[in-house]
């Protein structure tokens, strides 16, 4: 196994931002203009960690986003691979106005300020809980600055974990220099509940929202 580069993915799923820790442990709320998620994150089944986001609307359709990633691979309770995200986006609409992302992958830190003009193109990163994305065929990695082409597919439908519960869900999945990432959206509400990814090794990791 190579711990190391066991998240190679991870830091693209990153994307969907925060620059703080998150101060609630709620899996999700929604509160006048806000709405929280907790994803727990585990690897073959095992858990490692957890990514929770933070909405919240502001004036003149502006909304921003907060995330924060711990993850931790150990063996026999030895750490053996650690990953650290904070980013915070700034959105317009279904588009990006600014990001800020800092990533500790293992020991290698990288940093990313990107602000986007008013007129310019719509940049959107890996913002899995807007559905805008679905339509793209670029999106910005938060860990690289880069924008990567995609492409983005309607796979087949299927049941996940949500809090202990099966739901039924719609599956996407987004095809582009990395792995492919399925991601599960509830059926009937749209609400994001899960991800999917096979990473290096042929390992599987997963987010479902707690």
């Amino acid at each position: 196994m190579a711990p190391a580069r066991t998240f190679a993915l991870a830091a693209a799923l990153a994307s969907m931002a925060g620059f703080a820790p998150l101060a609630q442990a709620q899996a999700q709320a929604q509160t006048a203009g806000e709405q929280q998620w907790n994803f727990k994150v585990t690897l073959d089944g095992d858990p490692i960690g957890e990514h929770r986001f933070r909405l919240s609307a502001a004036e003149a359709g502006m909304s921003h986003l907060e995330s924060s990633a711990r993850l931790a691979v150990k063996v026999l309770g030895v750490p053996l691979y650690r990953y650290r995200h904070e980013a915070r986006e700034q959105w317009r609409g279904d588009c990006l106005v600014r990001i800020a992302a800092d990533t500790d992958d293992d020991g290698e830190r990288s940093t990313v300020r990107e602000e986007f003009a008013p007129g310019s193109p719509c940049t959107r990163s890996f913002a899995y809980w807007n559905r805008a994305i679905l339509a793209s065929t670029r999106l910005l990695d938060p860990q690289s600055g880069k924008l990567e082409t995609v492409q983005i597919t309607r796979g087949e439908d299927g049941t996940v974990t949500v809090r202990g519960q099966p739901r039924a869900a719609t599956r996407w999945r987004i095809a582009g220099p990395r792995h492919p990432i399925d991601v599960w959206y509830a059926a009937g509400s749209g609400e994001w509940v899960g991800l999917d990814s096979t990473v290096r090794g042929g390992r599987r990791l997963s987010y479902r929202l707690q």
